[in-house]
């Protein structure tokens, strides 16, 4: 099917493994800039029970049979391929009234996010199925009993209901972390710019890459969807909090507790420091932010700057400095290569926005730009949904309300002065959460009070200043690896945060017993549980050959006076209690001279290490490295090595192994605990 035709055309939704044309001819959707229809939408007749049974049952059992590689793989293949049809999603992106830099975040962001998620998937996670959650917990003085957490897959759907703003980067950025942690989903995008997303969505199904039932899309109204979601399904929402609260009560949702998770109005703040007076690099900062975050997406961003929060005495200078850079802001069709901001979302969106201007100017002045004539350089100024950026001042936000209370959704922010860095964080949590604000200082004290103030009510708080000017991301991007939400009126939700994003799709369980049995749950070895000592070196085993439990049982070392004092000068840590005995004695938690704590790590690994070259590689870390028990002159050493985990990776010839070392001294009483890190090739040569 060619979908860059430019004759309008009927979207489709893709549900039970075809696409499906709705039944009636549908609604039309116009070109942001020209008025001219782009698509009709119609989901009239789609059979959504069906939809979410295909998913449960097809997408579902062929997601959680890949491990959490082979599924970061996939959003790797997956994020390629997109990314080398980038050209045919930006040409579509200009009907939504994006220009070229509006269209990268969307398209290339939310490519960039998949391929984020990837990225972290096989670093951060194990090449498994599950993951576990914490440490062990010991339930029984004699080890016989123990607790693990794991974390498995929902066996339900993912339905995530998006916003118009970004039609790509709203659907990706939520799918990466439901595919990762093995769970299907069905997406529905506004209807406004639904036809750049399905666009997107006929190259994903093309590819071949996702198995069927993994990813679904709903053109149009979802219908009856929400009355079968199940206790294992999830539904996402970002929109307007009018929308969310009605779908969070709705009846199947509370009867089945099924996970919600909403994104909602954000009043979002920047403050401009006390210190960053007119001159400052921190001011010109703030300038370029706040103009930015007004005209990228024409304003049509939930993490847009709405609140100016500024030092009285510099009000009337951000004023002049804003209305002048925000009047070189060419506003037209983003097809002109001279435009930087392109129209709203559509027609309905501009009306919606000069009625919320009108609400705000009860309590606050126009000072900037004019809502009702809007200037072009290319377009329809009529046809097209045309604003230009919209500054408003008010002068005792304290007892003002509206402006604490509306957003309108376009290119617009009010600017309110403030006296003391307090003032200034109530002015901010007026907002009743946001996702995101910022703060522009250079000055530490004023950053500590500010932030620390502003932190309970919002999911992501940024600093500016000078020093990273060039390599912040600025205010308004959610980058993968941080939470995207906020608390209160931004929804209460949270997005992304890396794993955290992931895990909201998997269910958290207490796993008890025998630790040989949870070990065999888990796929990680626990003390108490049942070893394989003896026999051939466990570092002479491949991949291939080393099981979970093969174990080490060492000879002993004893520690000399000569070892401890040629272990300092050796490597300079002369630190008394390894060579003073009267001031060792002082110290409460010796008896006199001690072993230094990487000299017992020194002398384990001399001890386990087995030297020839072979399937071990390299070693490559330890973690959670603990001295327990002081190690004096005279103590005697020995380790227990146990193969405690091992972890494949895909498409490599060698894999990690992780290794419990227990160092005890000649008592049996632990002195060292902590795991090592090695690369394990998967055959011997």
């Amino acid at each position: 099917m060619n979908v860059m035709s430019n004759r309008p055309r009927r979207l489709e939704s893709y549900v039970s493994g075809q696409w499906v044309a709705g039944a009636k001819d549908g609604v039309p959707l116009l070109d942001a800039s020209t008025g001219a229809p782009v698509a009709f939408i119609d989901s009239t007749g789609v059979n959504f029970k069906a939809a979410l049974v295909y998913g449960r049952e097809k997408g579902g059992p062929a997601l959680r049979r890949l491990s959490f590689h082979e599924r970061a793989a996939m959003l790797k293949a997956l994020g390629q391929a997109l990314m080398e049809r980038k050209e045919e999603f930006y040409t579509l992106s200009t009907a939504t009234g994006a220009t070229r830099a509006d269209s990268w975040v969307d398209i290339e962001g939310g490519i960039g996010t998949l391929l984020s998620y990837a990225s972290k998937g096989r670093r951060e996670l194990p090449n498994t199925r599950v993951l576990l959650d914490g440490d062990v917990e010991l339930l029984s003085k004699d080890g016989t009993f123990s607790a693990q957490h794991i974390l498995s897959p929902l066996q339900g759907v993912a339905v995530h209901i998006n916003a118009f703003n970004f039609p790509c980067w709203g659907m990706l950025e939520k799918l990466a972390p439901t595919l990762l942690a093995g769970v299907p989903a069905i997406v529905k995008p506004a209807s406004q710019t639904a036809y750049l997303t399905e666009l997107m969505v006929r190259r994903v199904v093309e590819t071949g890459i996702l198995p069927e039932g993994a990813l679904q899309l709903v053109c149009g109204s979802v219908g009856d969807l929400l009355d079968h979601v199940e206790g294992q399904d999830a539904v996402t929402f970002t929109g307007s909090a009018t929308t969310g609260r009605r779908l969070k009560t709705h009846k199947a949702i509370v009867e089945n507790s099924v996970r919600f998770t909403m994104e909602a109005d954000s009043l979002n703040a920047a403050v401009l420091g006390l210190d960053a007076a007119p001159g400052t690099e921190e001011f010109d900062l703030f300038v370029k932010e706040v103009a930015r975050e007004m005209t990228a997406k024409g304003g049509q961003k939930c993490t847009a700057i709405r609140r100016v929060i500024a030092p009285r005495a510099f009000s009337e200078a951000l004023i002049e400095n804003l209305r002048a850079r925000l009047g070189k802001t060419a506003l037209g069709n983003p097809t002109d290569e001279a435009v930087r901001m392109g129209p709203l979302a559509s027609l309905d969106q501009r009306e919606e926005v000069r009625a919320r201007i009108r609400d705000l100017s009860a309590d606050a002045e126009i000072v900037a730009g004019d809502p009702d004539n809007p200037s072009v350089t290319s377009g329809d100024a009529v046809a097209g949904a045309f604003l230009n950026p919209v500054l408003l001042y008010c002068d005792k936000p304290g007892s003002a309300r509206a402006i604490h209370d509306v957003e309108a959704f376009g290119p617009v922010s009010t600017v309110m002065p403030y006296d003391t860095a307090e003032e200034a964080v109530d002015l901010a949590l007026r907002g009743k959460g946001s996702l995101v604000a910022s703060v522009f200082t250079n000055d530490p004290a004023f950053a500590e009070e500010v932030v620390l103030g502003l932190a309970p009510f919002h999911g992501r708080v940024m600093i500016g200043n000078r020093v990273s000017a060039k390599s912040s991301t600025g205010h308004g991007s959610p980058l993968p690896g941080l939470v995207h939400g906020g608390p209160g009126r931004a929804g209460g939700g949270e997005e992304l945060g890396g794993m955290r994003g992931v895990k909201h799709y998997m269910q958290r369980t207490a796993i008890q017993g025998a630790p040989t049995l949870l070990s065999a749950v888990t796929g990680r070895w626990m003390p108490g549980a049942e070893a394989r000592a003896g026999g051939e070196h466990p570092f002479r085993k491949s991949l291939a050959e080393l099981k979970i439990g093969d174990q080490l049982i060492t000879a002993t070392r004893t520690v000399t006076l000569d070892d401890i004092e040629h272990f300092a000068n050796f490597t300079g840590d002369t630190f008394y209690a390894h060579m003073d005995d009267e001031a060792a004695k002082a110290n409460p938690f010796f008896d006199g001279r001690v072993a230094h704590g990487y000299l017992i790590v020194s002398f384990a690994a001399g001890l386990f290490v087995d030297p020839a070259p072979g399937p071990v590689l390299a070693n490559y870390g330890v973690d959670n490295l603990r001295f327990l028990t002081p190690v004096n002159p005279g103590d005697t050493l020995q380790v227990q090595l146990t193969c405690k985990e091992i972890n494949p990776r895909a498409n490599a010839e060698h894999g990690e192994v992780r290794w419990d070392c227990n160092v005890t001294n000649q008592t049996g009483a632990t002195v060292a605990q902590y795991d090592v890190l090695t690369m394990v090739a998967k055959t011997r040569e």
